[in-house]
């Protein structure tokens, strides 16, 4: 047998197989197209479709605020129907509301198509989380931390590609990015359309209840056909003496999924994430006005920031992924989460003292330690928000913990322009509270005893 090769090699390191493959090219493409987007969002509906600030800003606002809804919903229908088709529906869907932008430029259509884009969007998000979930199995969190950095150099391409563009200046060029978008999604359903439908718990459970056409059952104290003998384990499962619960099981045809919404503790750790996921506008809103407000730092230095953010992710995601291999070791890294806020805050406090070349050297070192709290939240949050959720309701759990990253689109940067007003004190309290949150979480998921932290659920069937 000859010797394997650097591409089989690599291939081999990327959990998920063939389809997991292929579901991080459709993340580098679909990024790609956000990065065009991204950085030509404004400047197509200012230049192109001639609107005004405050209609811009109303327009992100609306279209934001419906897009909230796009990742329980998502998650409700991935439990219900195949992923696969439903993924390459959304992407179709996002395609069509980028080109219908072109179209025109009444502001009440624009509001309409926005929110069908921003709902598609946020829901493509948790359907490709929870595809992943179910390709890769336990390796999910090394899977998670491979599709962040295809996710960095997605948006880097886009961006620059972008900016390459917009040296033109005109509004063809706007027009020819925004479909650049459109074809961005187009491809990424038609890579998805080379996946295989990956095994779901929630629809295999439905399936197992009582239908018609189903066998007849078998004659009392008789195991039924495929079913293990009374006493002995189900294939797969844990035997009695083994962590499983060891309440009876509910008759199949009384058995209901678990509600997301019901569950206090998904519900809370959910809110907990929706500030833990703030330093997203720590870059996008908070680093920039902070620099060139309220520091002495040459503004040549912000842009550096976000290239400085955008290296890091795509260096040390993958081996930051090992604070999150288990759930125990999730739930022990809340710890250097919480000293990457405090550090991130007290170092954004102190750039306001001295020289341009301290201010500069300080806001380097916050924006390392935001992005090193970026990636351990990345991969302790993955790990957390599945290991929690019931396997039958993977995808309705999974669509409600969206709503942390929603939410916090929505809310987190008047919470860091809040911070902004009230100077240094308002980034050390941003960083303490941060911290704080750290540890609520930390308590919030400790084991109790229902076995949730100690086996991480099995998603798909072992390869």
């Amino acid at each position: 047998m000859g010797k394997p090769t650097w591409r089989t090699a690599l291939s081999d390191r990327i959990p998920g197989g063939r389809d997991g493959r292929r579901m991080l090219t459709v993340t580098f493409v679909d990024r790609i197209g956000s990065g065009l987007w991204g950085a030509t969002a404004t400047l197509y509906f200012t230049y192109a479709a001639g609107l005004g600030t405050a209609e811009i800003g109303v327009l992100l606002a609306v279209s934001g605020s419906v897009g909230i809804a796009g990742p329980p919903l998502g998650g409700l229908l991935a439990d219900r129907v195949p992923l696969r088709p439903l993924l390459i529906i959304v992407q179709l869907v996002r395609a069509v509301a980028s080109l219908a932008l072109l179209t025109t430029t009444d502001l009440g259509l624009l509001l309409a198509i926005t929110s069908v884009g921003s709902l598609g969007d946020r829901a493509a998000s948790v359907l490709t989380k929870l595809y992943a979930t179910r390709v890769a199995g336990p390796e999910r969190v090394r899977y998670q931390a491979i599709s962040r950095t295809a996710m960095n150099v997605g948006w880097a391409v886009g961006g620059l590609a972008a900016a390459a563009a917009l040296t033109g200046g005109t509004v063809t060029v706007y027009r020819w990015l925004l479909i650049g978008d459109a074809l961005s999604f187009l491809a990424s359903a038609l890579f998805t359309l080379g996946c295989a439908e990956p095994p779901s718990a929630a629809r295999i459970a439905a399936k197992s209840t009582s239908a018609p056409g189903e066998p007849a059952a078998s004659a009392p104290g008789e195991p039924a056909p495929g079913e293990p003998a009374p006493g002995e384990p189900a294939p797969g499962e844990p035997a009695p003496s083994e962590s499983a619960p060891s309440d009876p099981a509910p008759a199949p045809g009384k058995a209901t999924a678990p509600n997301p919404w019901r569950d206090r503790r998904y519900l809370t750790y959910t809110a907990g994430e929706a500030v833990l996921f703030l330093d997203d506008s720590v870059f996008k809103v908070g680093l920039p006005l902070w620099a060139v407000t309220a520091t002495s730092a040459p503004h040549q230095l912000v842009p550096l920031l976000l290239v400085l953010n955008n290296v890091l992710v795509v260096l040390f995601q993958v081996p930051f992924a090992r604070f999150g291999a288990t759930p125990h070791t999730a739930r022990t890294s809340l710890w250097p989460l919480a000293g990457a806020f405090l550090l991130g805050g007290a170092a954004l406090a102190a750039s306001t003292v001295g020289a341009p070349w301290l201010a500069a050297v300080t806001l380097v070192l916050a924006a390392t330690a935001f992005t090193v709290a970026e990636m351990l939240h990345a991969t302790i949050s993955w790990e957390l928000s599945v290991v929690l959720a019931p396997p039958t309701a993977q995808g309705a759990y999974l669509g409600v913990h969206g709503l942390a990253q929603a939410v916090q689109r929505s809310a987190g940067p008047l919470a860091v322009t809040a911070a902004i007003a009230a100077g240094p004190l308002g980034w050390l309290g941003l960083g303490a509270g941060l911290a704080a949150m750290c540890g609520a979480q930390h308590h919030l998921v400790r084991d109790r005893g229902d076995g949730a932290l100690s086996v991480a659920p099995v998603t798909v069937s072992e390869h």
